[in-house]
């Protein structure tokens, strides 16, 4: 890896190896080179091969069977809740709710805990810098409820106001913080563990979004005292369909079911029904029983490798890419310095649109995003329709940056014409 091959925390090389995709070709005669992985991660082949051994050999329905199928899933099914308890250190796998991503976790917390303690007059406090998926249930319960939602500015430097941060907790009665631990535009790493205290202090509870966060820094959900935490698997080399939902057990005992259905009830008569205990009263029917196994196996994954040496070696990547990109005549970066933020590099270039740069470096094998990233508010805040945006993970290489930028020139070159 050029001049960064002595320092390397493991061998990249082999991890590589591990992804069956990263070999092919993107277009004939042109190799992959996968830079969208904070839209969604390549999956190793031990998470492959083990969804197909689950619908081969031991395919059946979770907690309800006596059979020796049914038994091996629910076995399996739940060492992968506490291989993800271990992995950001909850206190309880009843602390750990399966959902299906991100976006479930929040809507669930919005919909339990949100329906059942937020009045008129309450307020939600958000940031600029949210993805779409952290703000728009908050407001449609506003819509509900009458609550009121804020949103911490952003600074030109991509870094949250946390000036304004604190005078909103002093003057507004703000009841829950609902922040992103990592952008997924800009890459800020925010300061969730003095967010979440100062937020206590206040009297309200925080929720993280962590979607960004899990698969490239080490969580510890009792270290950052935060009240909720979301995360989707398939961003971290597991498949998509999966994701969790961590809350505090107290809060979480307290809040009333989502869904209702099968496995969520001790008791149901036709005249009512009684809940069952943590963390089934948040699943309700069928599970994505594959899904939740197969993350499972990534967070072996990864726990393997070790979260410090993930972000270790991201963070070189990062610094690397910013650097190069910084070379580049007419490019306009967003977002702090690679010390403050996780593994993007957003960008757009004078006179090319994002989607028309993104096209032409999918030609040159190059896969990044395009677009406003689920972030319309964010991009407004910084007068810009549109970016493109790489995004690194830990079998990316710093010849995959050097291509990127090649890439980038080529379309440069091909616009001035």
């Amino acid at each position: 890896m050029n001049q960064l091959d002595k320092t390397l925390p493991y061998d990249v090389e082999a991890v590589r190896a591990d992804f069956p995709v990263l070999s092919q070709e993107h277009h004939p005669g042109v190799p992959l080179i996968y830079l969208d992985n904070a839209a969604t991660s390549q999956k190793p082949l031990k998470v492959i091969e083990m969804l197909d051994d689950y619908y081969r050999r031991y395919n059946a329905n979770v907690h309800r069977g006596i059979h020796k199928l049914s038994e091996e899933a629910t076995a399996a099914y739940e060492q992968a809740r506490l291989k993800l308890r271990k992995f950001i250190k909850a206190r309880s796998r009843r602390e750990i709710i399966f959902t299906r991503g991100t976006t479930e976790g929040i809507n669930l917390v919005a919909q339990t805990w949100g329906r059942a303690n937020l009045k008129p007059g309450d307020v939600v406090l958000s940031t600029q810098m949210e993805h779409h998926s952290n703000i728009v249930p908050w407001q449609m319960l506003a819509t509900e409820k009458g609550i009121t939602v804020r949103y911490v500015p952003v600074l030109p430097d991509g870094t949250l106001d946390m000036d304004a941060y604190a005078a909103f907790l002093r003057d507004e009665p703000v009841k829950l913080v609902a922040v992103t631990a990592v952008s997924n535009v800009l890459g800020t790493i925010n300061p969730i563990k003095e967010m979440a205290k100062q937020a206590h202090e206040a009297g309200a509870l925080i929720l993280v979004d962590a979607a960004q966060a899990a698969p490239h820094l080490p969580l510890d959900v009792q270290a950052l005292d935060v009240d909720f935490l979301v995360f989707s698997g398939h961003k971290m080399l597991g498949p998509t369909g999966s994701g969790v939902l961590y809350g505090k057990r107290e809060l979480l005992e307290a809040m009333p079911p989502w869904m209702g259905g099968g496995d969520m009830i001790n008791r149901v008569t036709l005249e009512g029904s009684t809940w069952n205990e943590l963390p089934y009263k948040f699943e309700a029917g069928t599970p994505s029983i594959a899904e939740m196994i197969g993350l499972g196996y990534a967070v072996d994954y990864l726990e393997a490798l070790g979260m410090d040496k993930v972000h270790a070696y991201e963070r070189m990547l990062t610094e690397y890419a910013l650097e190069r990109l910084e070379e580049v005549p007419g490019l306009t970066l967003y977002g702090p310095s690679a010390d403050r933020k996780g593994a993007v590099a957003t960008f757009t270039m004078d006179g090319i649109h994002a989607h028309d740069l993104a096209q032409m470096l999918d030609a040159e094998g190059i896969a990044v995003r395009a677009g406003h990233h689920c972030a319309m508010p964010l991009h407004d805040c910084f007068g810009i329709p549109a970016s493109a945006r790489a995004s690194f993970y830990l079998y990316n290489t710093v010849a995959e940056i050097d291509a990127l930028i090649e890439g980038i020139y080529k379309a440069k070159q091909a616009f001035a014409r």
